[in-house]
């Protein structure tokens, strides 16, 4: 099969790389809005660039796999669908909820597939989390406790680009919430401190966030986020029941110090970014695209679980504006 890899930026050049020696995998058509850099990915993998995007559906492929700025999601993920084309797009689809719905209705029009982006679902510790809460082991969950901590703030100038700390980062938190534990958010209180650099002040965001979430069975979830963690990048999950206790996350690069006696050590070598700390389960992604694309198994991770991760952010960006606890019936859906 011939696959359109539209955006080679990092995770594009990552998605290439791992497409590019998948054998089921014939030939791949590279673009990227910097044409130079697309044909120097192009010439180390010895696939084929493109010098646009009108370019990816004229010379004819059988997927689209979409990794440019968010902002051009849902033109895409839109015109690959009227080309009948299944699509893997990075989260999110769009930074609002009225352009998610536009494009999943597209899709659905076309009957088409949208997998999306969130690598998480493919992570061995995540998935051995859910194993642990669906099959009644860790009892009644009554606590969970997620964070995902960047040791280092992206650049200034795509922080007005990002749609801000609760959309961009903690999504990937939300949708591991409500995967791992099959439980729906009913409600949220979140807030968020810009103290510390001042560009995300001067882009209206905000450095450090937390948000407290209530289950639709009454578990309790916090999910709390920053972009300067100089220890280390630190992404983990607790899952706290009445029988037992589990922990996505914990390992010897875990950039954590304990403070007792006889506490294990720091971690030699911290895990520094998320391409690092998720490369497998990036991997592992793309390869399920291509067993849906072959019809080996079912969408892991269709259009609606974006909607639903999206739907979370929203309400804590209103209840952090808001300064109060919002409702997810707040927020529209389909």
């Amino acid at each position: 099969m011939r696959i359109g890899v539209i955006g080679t930026g990092r995770i594009g050049t990552l998605h290439a790389n791992t497409l590019s020696r998948h054998r089921e995998v014939g030939s791949l058509i590279l673009t990227d809005t910097d044409p130079a850099r697309a044909q120097r990915l192009a010439q180390r993998l010895g696939e084929t660039a493109a010098p646009g995007v009108d370019e990816i559906f004229r010379w004819g492929v059988d997927a689209v796999v979409i990794t440019t700025a968010t902002a051009a999601h849902a033109e895409l993920i839109g015109r690959a669908a009227r080309s009948g084309l299944p699509v893997f797009c990075e989260k999110p689809i769009a930074l609002d909820v009225p352009g998610t719905l536009q494009a999943l209705a597209e899709v659905a029009a076309a009957g088409t597939v949208l997998q999306m982006g969130f690598q998480r679902r493919f992570d061995a510790g995540y998935a051995g989390a859910r194993e642990a809460v669906r099959s009644g082991r860790l009892g009644r969950l009554h606590t969970v406790r997620a964070l995902t901590c960047d040791q280092s703030p992206p650049p200034a100038d795509w922080l007005p680009l990002s749609g801000g700390l609760f959309r961009d980062t903690l999504i990937h938190d939300f949708d591991s919430l409500r995967w791992v534990t099959g439980r729906e958010v009913t409600d949220v209180y979140a807030t968020g401190s810009d103290a510390g650099p001042a560009m995300f002040r001067e882009a209206g965001d905000v450095g450090t966030g937390a948000a407290l979430l209530t289950l639709d069975d009454g578990t309790l979830a916090t999910a709390s986020a920053t972009r300067v963690n100089g220890a280390g990048y630190d992404v983990r999950m607790e899952l706290a029941g009445e029988h037992d206790t589990a922990v996505v996350g914990l390992d010897d690069r875990t950039p954590l110090a304990s403070t007792e006696p006889s506490g294990p050590p720091p971690a030699d070598k911290p895990w520094t970014g998320f391409l690092e700390r998720f490369g497998p389960a990036y991997e592992a992604e793309l390869c399920a695209f291509v067993d849906v694309l072959r019809g080996e198994r079912p969408n892991p991770c269709d259009g609606r679980q974006a909607l639903e991760a999206l739907r979370i952010a929203e309400a804590c960006e209103i209840s952090r504006r808001e300064r109060r606890a919002v409702a997810l019936a707040e927020v529209p859906g389909a």
